[in-house]
């Protein structure tokens, strides 16, 4: 699989594992094309914090849902499936608004549970870390790609609502390459399958410039 661009050389650390820990066992959903929703700004986003799972949008966060609900707004979706995370439950319920759609919350596809980090410096986040009292990265992996196999089973087309490292796991299951300026909070992305090629698009807006935000 090519070489994902990360955010920065800190928060690089640890790909090339979650790489080959998804190559082991790639997903293969059976639509050719989802769409994927990372939640908006969080305070602790901006400060660069590992967050807990009750950590709330910003201002700044809502209103970057509230753009994003009105570029899906006229994008066919059927169903939306979301982290249980109140920032990501929150996001997906701005755009579930706008779709007249009611959005199924799963507890599987939260962040990555960093433990006794959470409340702690994100900076230099290394995804190959064994956080006491968190997962493992085999462990997220695994998790992840449970919860989208499931989520990527609903009635077609699918808006998966959830985190950044919900992408980075995402993108390596399916072999797509991410440049960073995808991860930025609330950038409405498509997903779309040419045989078995699976590639990345943004649905363009004046991107928020947060790539660099911690990701957790």
């Amino acid at each position: 699989m090519p070489q994902q661009t990360s955010p920065s050389h800190t928060a690089a650390s640890g790909l090339d594992e979650l790489i080959r820990i998804a190559e082991a066992q790639p997903l293969s959903p059976a639509c050719d094309h989802f769409y994927f929703l990372r939640h908006g700004q969080t305070g602790r986003n901006a400060q660069r914090i590992f967050q807990a799972p009750d950590e709330p949008l910003s201002e700044l966060g809502l209103q970057q849902a509230a753009r994003a609900a009105g570029l899906l707004a006229g994008e066919p979706i059927r169903t939306i499936v979301c982290s249980d995370a109140r920032r990501a439950f929150d996001t997906a319920n701005t755009v579930a608004a706008a779709l007249r759609l009611a959005p199924t919350a799963h507890e599987a596809l939260r962040e990555r549970n960093f433990g006794a980090l959470i409340g702690t410096s994100s900076a230099n986040i290394d995804w190959a870390c064994e956080p006491e009292g968190g997962e493992t990265l085999t462990q997220f992996v695994v998790r992840k790609r449970a919860a989208l196999d499931a989520a990527l089973r609903q009635p077609a087309p699918v808006l998966v609502v959830a985190h950044g490292g919900t992408l980075y796991a995402l993108a390596a299951l399916l072999g797509v390459p991410v440049d960073f300026k995808l991860l930025g909070n609330a950038q409405p992305l498509r997903f779309e399958r040419s045989g078995p090629t699976w590639a990345v698009t943004p649905l363009l807006r004046h991107a928020d410039t947060d790539g660099e935000a911690a990701l957790a």
